[in-house]
Parts: C-alpha cells; sequence; structure tokens
C-alpha cells in the first residue's frame, strides 16, 4: 500500500491531535510553530485538545506570558512562543508591510502619523496594559486615525514590529501590551537561524509537507524555503510520490505503527485547526466535491469538520439550543453509531 494512503493520518499525528501530548499549552504552540488564531476561542480549542487540557489552561498561558498573539504571518493573527515572537516578526513582518503599504497609504498611515502613534502607544502602555478600546482611542483623541481600520492597520504595524503584543486577557478582550514590559526573556535569532528554527517546526509538527505548503504556510519565497531546506537536510526525511518530495520527522512513521487506531477515531476539530490551515491542498482529508462547503464561497472562513479515519466527513456547529447542543451537517448519512460517536465527542470538547 503507497504510503500516501496514511497521509491523513501521519498528519494528524505531527500535529499532536493524537499520540503523545505536549505537557503544556506552551510546549503545543511551540510544536506547531504558530497556532492560526484570528478565532481566539477556536485556537484555544484547538491547542486545548492537543494537551488534553481545558481552554483555561490555555487562558492561563496568555495570563502568565507563556504564549502571545501577534501577526507573526501571512497578514493574520497567531498564537506564537512569547519568546519568540519578535524574531519571528521580524522574518515574515517586512514582506506583510511592503505588501499592505498602498494600503496604508489610503489609511492616511504615513511616517508622521506612525511614529506618533507608537509615541502614544509607548506612553500609555508604560508598564502595564490597555484593551484595544482604550489604546484606539488615544489615537483617535490625536487625529491620527483617518479610517476607521486605520486603527487595527497601525497595531499590527507595531506588533510587526517588535514593539506591541496581544497578551493577557480581560474577559473576552485580549489586552495589548509593550514587548519589553511583557516578555523579558526574548530570544535572538537572525534570519537564517531562525527560518531554519521556524521550518524545522513546520515540517515536524504538519509533515508529511511539501516545500510549497512550507512557503504558503510561512507566506515567504520558495528560495527562501529552499536555501533553509538546503541547511537543514540532515534533520528532515524525504518521500517521494507522484513526482512530489514531502518533508516530514524522522520519527513519524514509526509513531503511526503504534499511535494508527487512535489517530482513526472520530475528532470534532474547530474551523481553523491547523490540520486544514496548514496545507495548500486539502483533498487530502477533504473531497473536491465538498470543499465549498467547507469554506462557502471561498471567503475564508472555514466551517468547523468532522474527522474520523484521518477524513472529513461532515461538518458540525454548536446548536442553537439545549436539546440540539451540536447541529450536523454530514457530507454522507453517518449511520447512528457515529451519530452517536459525534455527541460523545462534543460532549468532551474542553
Amino acid at each position: 500500500m503507497a504510503w500516501t494512503h496514511d497521509l491523513p493520518l501521519l498528519r494528524l499525528l505531527a500535529l499532536g491531535l493524537a499520540g503523545p501530548r505536549p505537557a503544556s499549552p506552551a510546549e503545543a504552540v511551540r510544536h506547531l510553530g504558530a497556532v492560526q488564531a484570528q478565532d481566539l476561542p477556536g485556537a484555544l480549542t484547538s491547542i486545548a485538545l492537543r494537551t488534553g487540557g481545558t481552554c483555561e489552561d490555555v487562558r492561563d498561558a496568555l495570563d502568565a506570558g507563556a504564549i502571545v498573539r501577534t501577526w507573526s504571518m501571512r497578514g493574520t493573527l497567531h498564537l506564537v512562543p512569547a519568546e519568540d515572537a519578535q524574531w519571528m516578526t521580524a522574518i515574515t513582518g517586512p514582506r506583510t508591510d511592503a505588501a499592505a503599504a498602498k494600503r496604508h497609504a489610503d489609511l492616511g498611515i504615513d511616517e508622521i502619523v506612525r511614529a506618533r502613534a507608537l509615541e502614544i502607544a509607548t506612553r500609555t502602555l508604560d508598564g502595564r496594559s490597555a484593551t484595544r478600546t482604550e489604546l484606539f482611542a488615544q489615537w483617535q483623541e490625536a487625529g491620527l486615525l483617518a479610517d476607521r481600520q486605520s486603527a487595527v492597520h497601525l497595531l499590527g504595524l507595531f506588533c510587526r514590529a517588535g514593539e506591541l503584543v496581544l497578551g493577557p486577557l480581560s474577559g473576552t478582550e485580549q489586552l495589548v501590551v509593550r514587548c519589553r514590559d511583557w516578555i523579558p526573556d526574548r530570544r535572538t535569532l537572525d534570519v537564517e537561524d531562525g527560518l531554519d528554527e521556524w521550518l524545522l517546526r513546520y515540517v515536524d509538527s504538519h509533515g508529511p509537507v511539501t516545500e510549497r505548503d512550507a512557503a504558503r504556510w510561512l507566506g515567504l519565497p520558495l528560495g527562501m524555503i529552499r536555501a533553509s531546506l538546503s541547511r537543514t537536510a540532515d534533520r528532515v526525511e524525504r518521500l517521494e510520490a507522484a513526482g512530489e518530495t514531502y518533508l516530514l520527522h524522522p520519527g513519524l512513521p514509526d509513531l503511526l505503527t503504534e499511535y494508527r487506531q487512535e489517530a482513526r477515531r472520530l475528532m470534532l476539530l474547530p474551523g481553523f485547526d491547523e490540520f486544514m490551515l496548514g496545507y495548500g491542498d486539502r483533498t487530502f482529508a477533504v473531497p473536491p466535491d465538498q470543499l465549498d462547503r467547507l469554506v462557502p464561497g471561498g471567503n475564508g472562513v472555514f466551517r468547523a469538520t468532522i474527522v474520523k479515519g484521518g477524513r472529513v466527513i461532515g461538518l458540525w456547529r454548536r446548536g442553537r439550543t439545549a436539546q440540539a447542543a451540536v447541529e450536523v451537517e454530514p457530507f454522507r448519512p453517518l449511520g447512528p453509531r457515529v451519530e452517536a460517536s459525534v455527541h460523545r465527542a462534543f460532549a468532551g470538547l474542553p
């Protein structure tokens, strides 16, 4: 049997959704390299599913400064290890900023506005945290916001520059803090060393992957990815299939031998889990004719998935009533045993 038949199961194991569990939320995030977190409640659930803990444990890790939320890559919010946030954004931030330059000009964000906004943020956040609303109000009062979207773009600029970060939670809102105050033990890596480490984390936690998967995930040119893979060649296993080279952690196939049954179990995953977000081609797990249902209209909003045997067999969402706690949209009829498994999995969500 070709190894590609096991591709979904190998990826579930690499992603930490089966097999040995990370010891903490911070370890889970470090292993994954970054966790997509535009939908913060979904990200908390994704991490808790891997540790076997609760979403409250992940909130505690945010409040303790072990993990933070920032625009680490692809112009999108991610959870990353706190100590790695600055070197990560130093690698990917300049490309994101360059791509957004015209949009920033349209929003009235020039060097004068940027410098004044950073001055205000530094003063407002000196040794303390603030809500976005509080910080944005300061910028508004100073006449810096020419458009209602200007504020979040300024915040993104300062996060990518390693000045600010989203840290502890206050209720459902995440507070803005200065990196120098909130992350005293920051690691310093140059671009080559940082990219090598980050790329290896991606290969280890998402593999088997292609070099194009890696370039898309990190939002970096393929040439940078290939150069990094050349430097780290002795730390990556390669498998061939249909003329494509796949990269993975050397111990992953043995892990599948031990944990195959666990990887095959039914799982309920949040919409933005890395099982769907981590790859350019999702047909390894999703029937091609169902892709439009996963991301309706290609709008970038992923729906929550039901996974069994490594394949997505339907979609789910929280119900609107206590009598219908979970609503299921199967791709094909599930049958009573699988439906019962869905309800058990829902009851066990963190």
